[in-house]
């Protein structure tokens, strides 16, 4: 079996790098290092033969479009979709933009394989439940028939995302918002899906979700996915295992509640270390 492809969970590279992971195709492979081991450098084979799939993660696949007839393997997006004003998401482009490019995208490669993200749920001053039901409503109605399936989170604080914008989410209030959620989703032909949580969401009709699925890649590639579970990523990740050749601290779009950045200035000086034509994104 080939490998499972993740570009990427550590940075947007079809929002920012599409074409340093289109000159890679080209090449037939990249060079990634061991975030935790950057001593530890890997060559990546992109060549059809050696890989099975590949899973892009993006909140704005526009730069992607213009590549996506290139790429010799089968693939599929996880597109992430939020309501979230500038406050939380400073760089993205407008939501209307976000959504008419979703839609774009699910005609050329197909509704089944645009996998919609909300995630994660914030509540704060003004993201209120209130303020989720009328939001994930209209986003349903504006994806429904353009997407099967829609993977929520709610927010986890780690200790760098404590600030005002962003507070704990109780048992009770994410019970609220499931029922909310899964019948909403469902009403609009979308399957729900929850990502890493602990809470048992069955009961609304929101299923366990793996974002690496095995059933999405056999689904996409007409073959049975093999893979084994990755024991390397949270508790209550139901992912098989994937190879990510993205780089943290690399992402532009500036959300506040970002784990794979660590500050602006930092981001900066790696984006200016980027050279489309590199082995290595950096």
């Amino acid at each position: 079996m080939g490998i499972i492809l993740s570009a990427s969970r550590r940075t947007d590279i079809p929002a920012f790098y599409a074409p340093w992971f289109a000159n890679r195709v080209r090449a037939g492979y990249a060079v990634t290092r061991n975030p935790f081991n950057p001593a530890q450098i890997k060559r990546v084979s992109l060549l059809r033969g050696d890989v099975d799939c590949t899973v892009f993660w993006t909140k704005n696949p526009a730069p992607l479009l213009a590549h996506l007839d290139t790429f010799p393997w089968p693939y599929c997006v996880q597109f992430t979709l939020n309501p979230y004003d500038r406050t939380l998401e400073r760089s993205l482009p407008d939501k209307a933009v976000l959504v008419e490019t979703f839609r774009e995208l699910s005609r050329r490669i197909g509704r089944e394989r645009v996998l919609w993200r909300y995630d994660p749920i914030i509540l704060n001053d003004r993201c209120t439940i209130a303020y989720h039901q009328n939001a994930f409503t209209e986003l349903c109605d504006r994806l429904a028939g353009y997407t099967d399936r829609v993977t929520v989170s709610f927010v986890d604080v780690y200790p760098k995302l404590r600030t005002p914008l962003i507070r704990e989410i109780t048992g009770g209030e994410i019970h609220e918002l499931s029922a909310l959620i899964g019948q909403t989703a469902r009403g609009c032909g979308i399957t729900p899906y929850a990502c890493c949580e602990a809470l048992d969401l069955t009961p609304y009709g929101i299923r366990k979700g793996r974002c690496i699925d095995p059933d999405v890649v056999a689904h996409v590639t007409g073959k049975p996915c093999t893979a084994k579970p990755d024991r390397s990523q949270r508790a209550h990740c139901g992912c098989v295992q994937a190879v990510d050749i993205g780089v943290y601290n690399t992402c532009l779009h500036g959300c506040v509640y970002c784990y794979a950045n660590h500050g602006d200035i930092s981001i900066r000086k790696n984006a200016a270390r980027h050279d489309p034509n590199s082995e290595s994104l950096l």
